[in-house]
């Protein structure tokens, strides 16, 4: 089992940038592939970044390629996301999720833990 703890979000100007970081308690914690997703008023939540267990591999959607970068500290328990060139469409609620094992891919539904999300505003 492992728990997540989000932080680093606020309020930024389109433009900026933020780093999220996602601590995890346990040993185990490079057993975990972790994805990034967000979740803004009256929308579903959505996949942001994913990243592998200990390869690294990553995995972004569309809308934040080239903007966003997911990376992992496994001495530290920690996954981070960096995001740059900040719009608008980016403010939500932003979650770290952890799957026991192989990469979970794009679903929430596919990650077995969650964190209690941090907030991000971008204003224009």
């Amino acid at each position: 089992q492992v728990q997540l703890v989000e932080s680093g979000g606020g309020l930024v100007q389109a433009g900026g940038s933020l780093r999220l970081s996602c601590a995890a308690s346990g040993r185990t914690f490079s057993s975990y592939a972790i994805g990034w997703f967000r979740q803004a008023p009256g929308k579903e939540r959505e996949f942001v970044a994913g990243i592998t267990r200990t390869s690294g591999a990553t995995d972004y959607p569309d809308s934040v390629k080239g903007r966003f970068t997911i990376s992992r500290d496994n001495a530290k328990n920690t996954v981070y996301l960096q995001g740059n060139s900040l719009k608008p469409e980016d403010t939500a609620v932003y979650y770290c999720a952890a799957k026991y094992g192989y990469y979970g891919g794009t679903r929430p539904e596919a990650y077995d833990y969650w964190g209690q999300g941090t907030q991000v505003t971008v204003s224009s």
